[in-house]
């Protein structure tokens, strides 16, 4: 196996230190090998970088370890130093070597053949977006955690505001809430503040207000209401921020939003986690193989064994499962009417990755080429394969017992 780097160094990173391995590959292939240990701290790293510089070292290779990388990667790279991040399960060790130290080695081993990719990491606008969707999520999962835990919180005073209500904090659940803290233990008083659409509702309201909430329990309520609330207040603080960030790249996220099924929170993921610059993903497949919507390849003796996704970016996956799951329902787009037709098949998960895979690919291609997206329809595939579609439709007539002879139209001036 031929040598790609003469000079290559692996770290091997811990929160407090990294194992610092250089590798140089001499005249004939002898190879030498010194291992230094480096402590974490800002002004230690800017050692390193020194350090590397003099050893003329032309790749740096880092474990993507939980965050501990961070400090590493960026300092390196200021440095001017070629760093590559890769992936924990693409650089595991032999079995019966795992040490720190020979890890470093395995690292610049790998660097200097040439074994390993290098991980995405986004430029320093993108990462700081990046920060924020995934905080929003964050604190989206949170204030979920905290509605749910006032729920919980209704059943055990014998309020069933859930079982009525689709959203208990919303306005009409919100001021029944607000009533029930204040002392109001009237199922009719308090069903009388459903709003709108919740009106029709208020015979079932009455029945299930009717409980024994008591000062415990609107103790615990204010707290609940409280939490969601600063939730609420910091969501709002993030999404301001978000906007100024993404005035850039607001011609891409018009783009994205011209897909259907992708809101603008799902178009501000997909910029954030992608980086808006498909230059990165030489295809569409390498993009979907990489957000885990493509199925893997795993045979052996010719046998295909097991096909399913790889990880992927979950904060991706998850925006992506999200528009899968809005535009499945729609009747009028093509990407319903590809879920109805997977999913007849091999049932509705395969049907919504196969969706989040067909919306990479058209990521892809409208952040390449810059054009708006246009739907091929619903009736895409019936065009597609006309003659198919025509036979499937006459066996399942004949299977009901119909007679069938087919005319073409005769169209009239």
């Amino acid at each position: 196996m031929d040598v790609l780097c003469q000079r290559c160094a692996g770290l091997d990173v811990s929160k407090r230190d990294a194992k610092v391995c250089v590798r140089v590959t001499g005249p004939g292939g002898r190879v030498s090998v010194e291992t230094t240990t480096w402590t974490a701290m800002t002004n230690q790293v800017r050692e390193l970088a020194q350090y590397l510089l003099a050893e003329h070292v032309q790749l740096v290779i880092i474990e993507a370890t939980s965050d501990y990388w961070r400090q590493f990667y960026f300092l390196l790279e200021d440095a001017g130093l070629t760093v590559e991040l890769v992936n924990a399960r693409d650089a595991r060790n032999l079995p019966g070597r795992k040490t720190d130290v020979s890890d470093a080695a395995w690292l610049a081993q790998l660097g200097a053949y040439g074994l390993v990719r290098g991980c995405f990491v986004p430029p320093a606008d993108i990462r700081r977006i990046r920060d924020l969707t995934r905080t929003r999520t964050a604190i989206t999962d949170e204030r979920s955690r905290e509605i749910q835990r006032l729920e919980k919180m209704l059943e055990d005073s014998g309020i069933k505001l859930s079982s009525v209500a689709t959203d208990i904090t919303g306005a009409s659940g919100r001021a029944m809430l607000e009533a029930l803290i204040s002392g109001q233990d009237d199922p009719r008083v308090l069903a009388d503040l459903a709003k709108t659409r919740m009106r029709p509702k208020i015979p079932a309201l009455i029945e299930a207000l009717t409980g024994r909430f008591n000062d415990h329990h609107a103790f615990m309520a204010r707290l609940f209401l409280d939490r969601i609330d600063a939730h609420t207040k910091d969501l709002k603080r993030v999404d301001d921020r978000v906007e100024e960030l993404m005035a850039p790249f607001q011609g891409a996220r018009e783009l994205l939003a011209s897909i259907p099924g992708v809101s603008g929170l799902v178009a501000d993921v997909i910029i954030a986690e992608t980086g808006a610059d498909m230059s990165v993903f030489a295809t569409p497949g390498h993009l979907a193989s990489w957000g885990g919507t493509a199925p893997g390849a795993n045979e052996s003796a010719g046998r295909v064994k097991s096909t399913k996704t790889r990880p992927g970016n979950r904060y991706l996956k998850r925006a992506l499962g999200t528009a899968a799951m809005a535009v499945s329902r729609s009747q009028t787009t093509y990407f319903g009417a590809k879920y109805r037709r997977i999913k007849s098949r091999r049932g509705p998960m395969k049907a919504l990755v196969a969706v989040e895979h067909s919306i990479l690919t058209v990521v892809w291609h409208l952040l390449t080429t810059g054009e708006v997206y246009r739907d091929p329809g619903p009736d895409y595939f019936a065009k597609r394969q006309p003659a198919r579609t025509r036979a499937r439709a006459v066996k399942q007539l004949e299977e009901l017992g119909y007679t069938v002879t087919l005319e073409p139209l005769t169209h009239t001036g």
